[in-house]
This record gives structure tokens, C-alpha cells and sequence, in this order.
């Protein structure tokens, strides 16, 4: 194909675009914008752009079809959504649910969720999902669970999460900050969140805080953050810049000595997105990342819990017990600093339903002890 005579088909925009395919005589183009899943058509003879209706806001998790065929099977789920398959007809653009996956058995009619953008310290805005149960009064006195993760361009989409129900059902906020880092808005959204551009990620993270006390769903003593991984980096990021922003905070086998990291096995992997303390920049970098080093002694750091699995090949355990030992002798604040080993674990995909659902359970009970709840 001669590309010096090209044809603009679909121009540049915010959405990243995951996937292209022919189906009958429609082009789909599957988007993500923010970290919610979109999906476009336009006619193979030429047109304008056309948005397919979903049936919600949420994640495209597979979609399969022929080419020759008008068709197209569409898998989806959202926060309040168990997984459903779908039907589209390209040529009518109409949407019909197969009814292939029943739908989860519990009851999600009574809670909701928004879709926010906040801006960050430099201006950006940041996608922030909130989720609760209706009715929700925003008097700041609603336990909230903050989370993020911001690395790799790995983005935190929709998906059902069932035991988050128990949480709701206590009156308790669930948060998600689609922090820079991630690959919510592209490459370009994973490099102002990478090596020199980490603060942005533990500054957004802040934002993401500062919002939803802004907004009266919570406090400072009802707010919890959670990483996990190398959300350790926005998570002990923020505890050691704002301890005053928290009464919780939860490290699930989290990153948390980056200067140190690139030195443990999985460490050479990463430096392509951390950095390497071998060259001044990288240096710098991970300076910037690196939580445990800027513990101070005398702070009123909140209450912290720390998890790690014993056989973990991606984090090594010392990264929690370290973290756990050096909060422990500097905080001031008498909250206590937690740390959990899963001597029969390793960095979680493996672990069993009881593993998790034990760590489950000890970490709302956590939270909800600590709040005052």
C-alpha cells in the first residue's frame, strides 16, 4: 500500500485505541478512555465515526467475531455489573444480552457509580471512580478506601468485585485513582508517571484524597489508602509525604526500598521502568519513589498494615519487614504499624480463596477497627 496517499480513518484523539477489526461492512474500533471501555464503527466505504452504544460504563474483557459477518459477541463488566455477554449487530447498532452468564446472585441495585476527574497539582485531570451504596450522605463521616497503582501503562479498568459488597454494605466508600503511570490515556499517560515523572503518580494519588474529603464523603479520620505491588510506590508515597491525609494505610506486598530493588531477582526487569541507582538520573528517580528511605522519627504516621507473602518472587519479603520495622521505631502517633506474613504465599496470584479471603477479612476488619466504625 502506497501509505504517502493514506486515508484518515480514525484521527487521533484521547482514546487509547486496543483494537481494530472488520466486521460485515463496519470497521470496530475498541477505545479506552480513562480507564473505561468504548468501542466505535464507521463503514468500510468511508463515513463518519459513529459510537457504538454499550450498555454501561465499564470493561470490553473479550470480543470475538468473522469478518464476514455483521456480528459480533461482546464481553462486559463493571463495577456493579457481574461479566455479560452481548450480541451486536453492527449493521442495525443494536445491543442484546445472550443471557449466556447468569447474572451474579447478589444484590447490586442499591449501590452506584461515578466517574470523576480531579485535578492534579499541575492541573491534569486525574479519572477517579467512586463507588457506594445510594443515598450515601456526604457528611464526611463515610469509611473510604482509596487505591491505586500507576506503573507499567497497566490500567485499573472496571471489573466485579463481590466482596467489596460487604464494605458498601457498612456504608463504606470504594475509591479508585487512575493515577499517571497507568495506561489509562496511553503511552504518553505511563511516561508522566514513570522514572523522573514519579512524583506525578504519588501527587495525583494525594489529589485523588484531597477530592473525596473535599466532597464530604469522608475525613481524614475515615480515609484509608491501599497498594498493592507496585502500588506500594503511590501508597508509601503519600504516607510518608501526608500522614495527616490518613487514618489507614494498607501495603499489599508493596514496593516500598526502590533504591534497594533493582539489587533483589526481579529487580533488573524493572529498571526500564524505575530507573537504576548506576546513573545519576535513575538515581534521582528512584529517590523519588522510594518510601522507606523517607521515614522520618518523631512523625504521627497513621496506622499502617503491611502484607507479604514469604515466597514471593516478585517482591522480596524484606521489602514489607523492613518498612514495617523502620515505621515502627520512628512513628509517634500510637496507631499501630501491622505487618502479615502468608508463610504458605508468594505475591498473591497463586494464593488460595481461603488466603484471600482471610487477608480479605483481616484488612476490612482493619480498617473499620482503626476508623472508629
Amino acid at each position: 500500500p502506497d501509505l504517502t496517499h493514506a486515508i484518515e480513518v480514525v484521527p487521533k484523539s484521547e482514546a487509547v485505541i486496543e483494537d481494530i477489526r472488520v466486521a460485515g461492512d463496519y470497521l470496530l474500533i475498541q477505545d479506552l478512555v480513562g480507564g473505561i471501555g468504548r468501542m466505535r464503527r464507521v463503514k468500510l466505504s468511508g463515513g463518519e465515526l459513529e459510537p457504538v452504544p454499550l450498555p454501561f460504563d465499564g470493561t470490553i474483557i473479550e470480543w470475538t467475531n468473522e469478518a464476514d459477518s455483521p456480528e459480533v459477541l461482546l464481553e462486559m463488566a463493571a463495577w456493579t455489573v457481574s461479566p455479560r455477554i452481548y450480541r451486536f449487530h453492527v449493521n442495525e447498532r443494536t445491543l442484546k444480552d445472550t443471557g449466556w452468564l447468569l447474572p451474579s446472585t447478589i444484590d447490586t441495585s442499591a449501590v452506584e457509580t461515578h466517574e470523576v476527574q480531579v485535578p492534579a497539582k499541575d492541573g491534569t485531570l486525574v479519572p477517579l471512580s467512586i463507588i457506594h451504596k445510594k443515598g450515601l450522605k456526604l457528611d464526611g463521616n463515610n469509611p473510604t478506601l482509596l487505591t491505586g497503582y500507576g506503573s507499567y501503562g497497566i490500567s485499573i479498568t472496571p471489573s466485579f468485585r463481590p466482596t467489596m459488597f460487604a464494605w458498601y454494605e457498612r456504608g463504606g466508600v470504594y475509591a479508585v485513582a487512575h493515577i499517571r503511570g497507568g495506561g489509562e490515556y496511553g503511552k504518553e499517560w505511563h511516561q508522566a508517571g514513570q522514572m523522573l515523572n514519579k512524583h506525578n503518580t504519588i501527587d495525583d494519588f494525594i489529589a485523588c484524597a484531597e477530592y473525596l474529603i473535599a466532597q464530604k464523603y469522608t475525613r481524614p479520620e475515615r480515609m484509608a489508602g491501599e497498594g498493592t505491588s507496585a502500588g506500594g510506590i503511590p501508597s508509601g508515597g503519600v504516607l510518608v509525604k501526608r500522614p495527616d491525609l490518613w487514618a489507614v494505610m494498607v501495603m499489599r506486598v508493596a514496593v516500598t526500598n526502590t533504591l534497594r530493588f533493582e539489587f533483589t531477582e526481579n529487580g533488573p526487569p524493572n529498571i526500564q521502568e524505575f530507573g537504576s541507582v548506576t546513573t545519576e538520573e535513575g538515581f534521582r528517580g528512584l529517590q523519588i519513589t522510594d518510601s522507606y528511605s523517607k521515614v522520618k522519627d518523631g512523625v504521627k504516621y497513621p496506622a499502617v498494615l503491611l502484607t507479604t507473602g514469604l515466597n514471593d518472587p516478585r517482591v522480596v519479603v524484606w521489602q514489607a519487614t523492613k518498612m514495617a520495622a523502620r515505621l515502627q521505631a520512628a512513628t509517634t502517633s500510637g496507631k499501630p504499624v501491622l505487618l502479615r506474613v502468608e508463610f504458605q504465599a508468594g505475591h498473591g496470584m497463586g494464593s488460595t480463596r481461603q488466603q484471600f479471603n482471610e487477608e480479605l477479612a483481616d484488612k476490612l476488619a482493619f480498617l473499620l477497627q482503626q476508623m472508629g466504625v
